[in-house]
């Protein structure tokens, strides 16, 4: 809920209003543009085994920052991980799903941990979607995987470049796997980031009158940079099964948003993880979280 404003904090909303709406557009860049953090964790912590990869971006402009952590050569698993994140952050899902015996790949995305910056404004999807394409081509480069069946891991903001691969039609996916998000509808989604605090945003700005422009254009700037239909027609996701996770106390992207967005596709399973807040499932309810993504996985490659 949002919080009650003092009377210096409504007095300087209203002397920044005429910059409001620029702080907007500030926020729905920075959004896909967070500040770098740095792996506070790696794979040895975990007692993985892993090689590290650099892999060119699909125009050639950058690369992508993999750990590879080799299990079943055919059964592989990419991890990705959420906004302001590096992939040290999805470590635990790595662990578990190594322990079953997948090759497990956890990649930082663009603008994230070892991954390059890049500024572009628009036409995120596309970027984002192509990077995870990418990294499913160059493991099949190698001939102990070149007859992989992969499964998608995404969290958070990483769920909705997941979900999109099969869109592209040139990436057979076995399996997508969404924890904490997408949602069905992006408006409440950049609503819910303003309100949950998830961005550091000076109080002014989250104040009327100032918010009341604020939340419009960073809600309908950010949506316009990713530049995609959403959400994904059910018929392109005959030939793979979905799984979506839900926290029960998500206060970023509810539940009922998330199981709105799983009905749209009739063989998708959604669950709700007791006590989760947001991307935290697998700490709320670690067995209850490894077990059912370790059976959807299994049913999912048979």
């Amino acid at each position: 809920m949002p919080r009650k404003s003092s009377l210096a904090v409504l007095s300087a909303s209203v002397l920044l209003t005429p910059v409001a709406p620029f702080f907007g557009a500030f926020l729905a860049y920075r959004i896909y543009h967070p500040p770098r953090r740095r792996h506070h964790r790696s794979p040895a912590d975990f007692a993985l085994p892993s090689t590290e990869a650099v892999i060119p971006l699909p125009d050639r402009r950058g690369s992508l920052h993999l750990w590879v952590c080799e299990g079943d050569p055919e059964r592989v698993v990419i991890v990705g991980h959420g906004i302001g994140l590096s992939k040290s952050a999805s470590l635990p899902h790595a662990k578990f799903l190594h322990d079953a015996g997948y090759t497990v790949v956890l990649f930082d995305h663009r603008n994230h941990g070892g991954s390059t910056q890049d500024r572009s404004a628009f036409g995120l999807s596309a970027r984002f979607t192509s990077d995870i394409a990418a990294i499913a081509a160059h493991l099949r480069t190698d001939p102990i995987h070149r007859d992989a069946r992969f499964a998608l891991f995404g969290f958070s903001f990483s769920t909705f470049p997941v979900l999109y691969v099969p869109m592209r039609g040139d990436t057979p996916v076995t399996a997508i796997i969404c924890d904490s998000g997408p949602a069905i509808d992006t408006g409440p989604l950049f609503r819910n980031f303003l309100d949950t605090g998830a961005m550091p945003i000076p109080a002014p700005f989250l104040a009327r009158p100032a918010r009341s422009l604020v939340g419009p254009v960073f809600a309908g700037l950010g949506a316009a940079m990713v530049r995609a239909e959403w959400p994904p027609p059910a018929e392109r996701y005959a030939d793979t099964k979905l799984l979506f996770l839900a926290g029960e106390e998500d206060g970023i992207v509810p539940a009922e948003h998330v199981e709105a967005l799983a009905r749209t596709y009739p063989h998708a399973e959604y669950h709700v993880i007791p006590g989760a807040q947001h991307l935290q499932g697998v700490k709320a309810a670690p067995e209850v979280y490894r077990e059912t993504v370790l059976s959807f996985l299994k049913g999912a490659f048979g």
